[in-house]
């Protein structure tokens, strides 16, 4: 006879919770800025688009229909456009770790996706650009 797990569907008082989560996402955020490497980059603000999503813990506590009881997608979004404007990056590798840093420091978030291309630096290309994925150890 089989032993009942403390899983068992049919005894739902019994079971344990599986870690929740769920997404946040930020499509085609786009910024004028400095960023490149050629001398011309380096004056000349131009678009890069960027394309986030995070792992988010759901709250222990309730929502509440509460603002503050989520990641809120408007504060992210402000701070990588206002780190993406202040000065210049060399490479769209750093403006990626930058943003996926940003994300990570809200507690709630475990793992982030961030996409950053630049629009019209190559000819012939609608974009170029990176994705990376970082986490919480």
């Amino acid at each position: 006879m089989n032993k009942p797990t403390t899983a068992n569907v049919l005894y739902p008082g019994q079971m344990t919770r599986p870690t929740s989560t769920h997404k946040v996402f930020i499509n085609d955020l786009m910024v004028d800025m400095l960023i490149g490497v050629y001398a011309h980059e380096k004056s000349t603000p131009q678009p890069v688009r960027f394309n986030i999503e995070m792992t988010v813990a759901d709250s222990h506590a309730p929502l509440a229909d509460n603002y503050k009881n989520v990641v809120c997608y408007e504060t992210i979004s402000n701070h990588v456009t206002s780190m993406a404007k202040n000065g210049h990056i060399n490479l769209v590798e750093t403006l990626a770790e930058k943003t996926a840093a940003i994300c990570l420091e809200n507690e709630r978030v475990s793992l982030v996706t961030v996409k950053v291309e630049k629009l019209n630096a190559i000819k012939n290309t609608t974009s170029v650009g990176v994705e990376i994925i970082r986490g919480k150890s």
